[in-house]
């Protein structure tokens, strides 16, 4: 992938790479590209600084579900990924960032520098596409090799590279995707707008020619303010006001960084 930042319709004084002192404003998302060096790497990594008022729903590694979040954190590490806590290596970097209160936080072997967008009615997704191992979701049950004696235990790897192998819990890659909206939603909306999200990354990866349905450690975070006494929008379906146009900011990214991806 190349080094530089890129998004869909961003103008080119907007791409580049960050370095520490350096902050550049993603148009339509309180997002920031941000870069940092850890035992001899240079990697980078998106913050969404959210503030108050905003509920995400994500299944990201470090404060997944549904509630209130105030940031959002997209790391890059490298490729053979080390650590078995990748949770509390999310906080050291959300702590060195200044950020408080809780949040939510991702992660991927992918270049996050080259991150991509999709707009669509007030709707950004921003993905970091790493594709290297990718298949099926419904893919046939294997045992993974090189397993330790008490594989079945959480995070028992007899080597962190296992990590990513069917049934095992972790393995940085992944096609990330986070969704910044301007409407609050409903509980079920929200998790529809997951499903919703998951569905176009699916149609984009195969509009790209790719014969797969993404990694095995794939993520999604859908961010939108908290609902008033109205409940939030009560629908994000494809065919949802909503709904569409998150799917059409979803597959605008990730179709652009399926198009790039190594």
């Amino acid at each position: 992938m190349a080094a530089e930042g890129r998004t869909t319709t961003d103008p080119p004084s907007h791409q580049g790479c960050a370095i520490s002192s350096v902050r550049l404003r993603l148009p339509a998302q309180r997002g920031e590209l941000r870069d940092r060096h850890e035992d001899g790497h240079h990697l980078h990594h998106l913050v969404w600084r959210l503030g108050p008022g905003v509920r995400v729903c994500s299944s990201a590694v470090l404060g997944g579900g549904i509630g209130p979040r105030a940031w959002i954190l997209n790391a890059q590490v490298p490729g053979g990924y080390p650590r078995l806590d990748p949770d509390r290596h999310l906080a050291e970097i959300a702590a060195a960032e200044g950020l408080t209160g809780p949040g939510a936080g991702l992660m991927t072997a992918a270049d996050v520098a080259a991150y991509t967008t999709g707009h669509d009615g007030g709707v950004t997704a921003t993905v970091t596409a790493g594709l290297g191992v990718r298949g099926w979701a419904a893919a046939p049950a294997t045992r993974a090799p090189h397993r330790s004696e008490d594989a079945e235990a959480p995070g028992a790897l007899a080597r962190p590279e296992d990590a990513g192998a069917p049934g095992s819990p972790f393995r940085p890659g992944t096609v990330n995707i986070v969704v910044t909206l301007p409407v609050a939603l409903s509980d079920a909306a929200l998790v529809n707008a997951v499903a919703t999200a998951t569905e176009a990354k699916v149609q984009a990866l195969l509009d790209a020619g790719l014969d797969c349905s993404g990694t095995p450690t794939d993520a999604v975070c859908v961010a939108a303010p908290e609902p008033g006494q109205d409940g939030g929008e009560p629908f994000a379906g494809p065919r949802s006001t909503w709904g569409a146009r998150i799917a059409r900011a979803v597959h605008t990214a990730v179709l652009a960084g399926a198009r790039t991806a190594p």
